[in-house]
């Protein structure tokens, strides 16, 4: 997964690199696995904005992965080909099942074109790369990715590039994981996670070296809060610059760093073993 550092020939060079996708062997989406992403600017369902510096960008359509494999079980699936996804960081990968049915699916590393890889059953498989089976499966000591919450929910964790969640130990009905972020958290056995770790880890090594490339991403510029008006932001207003000895927030006062933000009476906080700590502020998340 090779960086292409560009040389300093302008100011807009002069920081910039880019991913070469190297592992991508397919440049064209399949048809029958694409639809539309209609965009709402950051706004909900009654206009408001709720998330501010979104709008525009380059069209693109959304690929329709596969995050549960449920419906797939004890089929042979062969990795047709590795291809970019321009909603996630990660590479997809494109599967072509026995009887000719085709699905997407989050790319692991290491992973190649031609790899037969299955989607588990009741019954135990090997624990080969990209093969998705229950938790109560897996050998302690692996690392997983595309994890789920709930059985039967979809997977929800560790789907960024270059994620991965080890499997620390089973006791009852839960598997303790450990997560990227440091927080150590008991899901329910029955919950199905995809043996190895997310591909394209040097996603988060690139630099857009210009403001061009992130408006391209649907990124708009956004005004600092204490260089707005009283009215318009907390940290706004007065005679010259000062936060009012208040640390960083959002428009409508939730602490920007750091700050707890998570509902204290959330029912799945007694499987949380560890919550990961914030070094900013030396506040928990």
């Amino acid at each position: 997964m090779p960086i292409r550092i560009y040389k300093k020939t302008t100011a807009g060079r002069r920081n910039a690199s880019v991913n070469m996708h190297v592992e991508v062997t397919k440049f064209k989406p399949e048809g029958s696995l694409l639809e539309p992403r209609p965009r709402n600017g950051g706004r909900n369902h009654s206009g408001k904005i709720v998330s501010r510096g979104r709008g525009g960008g380059v069209k693109r359509q959304y690929r329709m992965v596969d995050f549960k494999r449920r419906d797939r079980d004890g089929i042979d699936a062969v990795v047709t080909a590795i291809e970019y996804d321009p909603n996630r960081g990660a590479h997809i990968a494109l599967l072509t099942y026995k009887d000719g049915v085709k699905r997407y699916i989050i790319a692991p590393l290491n992973i190649k074109v031609g790899q037969t890889i299955i989607s588990g059953n009741d019954g135990p498989l090997e624990p080969a790369i990209g093969n998705c089976m229950k938790l109560r499966y897996i050998p302690t000591g692996l690392d997983v990715h595309c994890v789920e919450l709930l059985p039967g929910q979809g997977a929800k964790l560790c789907r960024g590039a270059g994620n991965y969640a080890k499997l620390s130990n089973r006791e009852d009905d839960y598997a303790t994981l450990i997560l990227p972020s440091g927080e150590v958290r008991r899901v329910h056995l029955d919950c199905r996670a995809t043996i190895g770790q997310v591909g394209n880890g040097d996603h988060r090594l690139t630099m857009m070296g210009k403001a061009g490339k992130a408006r391209l991403k649907g990124r708009r510029p956004i005004t600092r809060g204490v260089a707005k008006s009283h009215h318009a932001h907390p940290l706004g207003g007065g005679s010259g610059r000062s936060k009012g000895n208040r640390p960083p927030v959002s428009p409508s006062g939730v602490p920007s760093k750091g700050g707890n933000t998570r509902n204290p009476r959330k029912a799945s906080n007694r499987l949380i073993i560890r919550r990961r700590v914030s070094t900013r502020y030396g506040q928990k998340k």
